[in-house]
């Protein structure tokens, strides 16, 4: 079974309270989500792969330990995954970018496909889908579903807000996938959004509400 990890790190729960309050603007919704997902990644990548090479210092040759390969691929979940690209991005520049587009149907709650584009290799590389909610866990799934369909083995689910239910059922879809997490929230309400929460993720970070 994949790995659950809550970030308990000052800075990430400082921003996960800010991005909370319903104060908190467009502008700086935006920035902290950028932020927390550059935090968390930067956490989520120590087990990535070095190699030993041999450079020289202004005073000498040395050997140091440089990143084994650098085949990342970041894969948000449209649209309010991007809002955490940018925060990953200036941390692994080279890291390719793929694309799924769901949306939540309104009377089922289930994720409902429209589009998909991945990194041609994306079989070779280190996966991290992305998303700020995992709320009824639909969409994880789906989007794991189609990145394993297309060839994606070594994947890694990333967002800013989960419930438990989002949690279990994820976990119970692909077991070997680890999850990263900055707050378990308490629960999903009747309407299947996560309690206490920050509301739709999505509007608040494009200021579409």
């Amino acid at each position: 079974m994949g790995k659950v990890y809550v970030f308990d790190h000052p800075l990430i729960q400082h921003k996960t309270a800010l991005i909370r309050q319903t104060t908190t603007s467009t502008k700086d919704f935006r920035e902290l989500v950028k932020e927390i997902a550059m935090l968390m990644v930067y956490e989520s990548m120590r087990d990535l792969p070095l190699r030993e090479v041999e450079i020289e210092t202004p005073i000498c040759q040395t050997k140091v330990n440089v990143l084994e390969g650098e085949d990342l691929a970041i894969v948000p979940i449209l649209r309010a995954g991007l809002g955490m690209v940018d925060g990953i991005l200036q941390l692994v520049p080279n890291a390719k970018v793929g694309h799924i587009g769901l949306y939540r149907d309104p009377e089922t709650h289930e994720p409902v496909e429209y589009y998909c584009k991945l990194p041609h290799d994306i079989g070779k590389r280190q996966i991290f889908v992305i998303d700020p909610m995992l709320a009824t866990g639909g969409s994880a799934v789906a989007a794991i579903d189609f990145v394993k369909a297309r060839g994606g083995k070594n994947i890694k689910f990333l967002c800013l807000i989960a419930a438990p239910e989002g949690i279990d059922i994820l976990q119970n879809a692909h077991p070997d996938v680890d999850i990263f997490v900055a707050a378990k929230d308490e629960r999903l309400n009747e309407h299947a959004y996560i309690v206490p929460g920050l509301g739709d993720a999505g509007d608040r970070i494009f200021g579409t509400k």
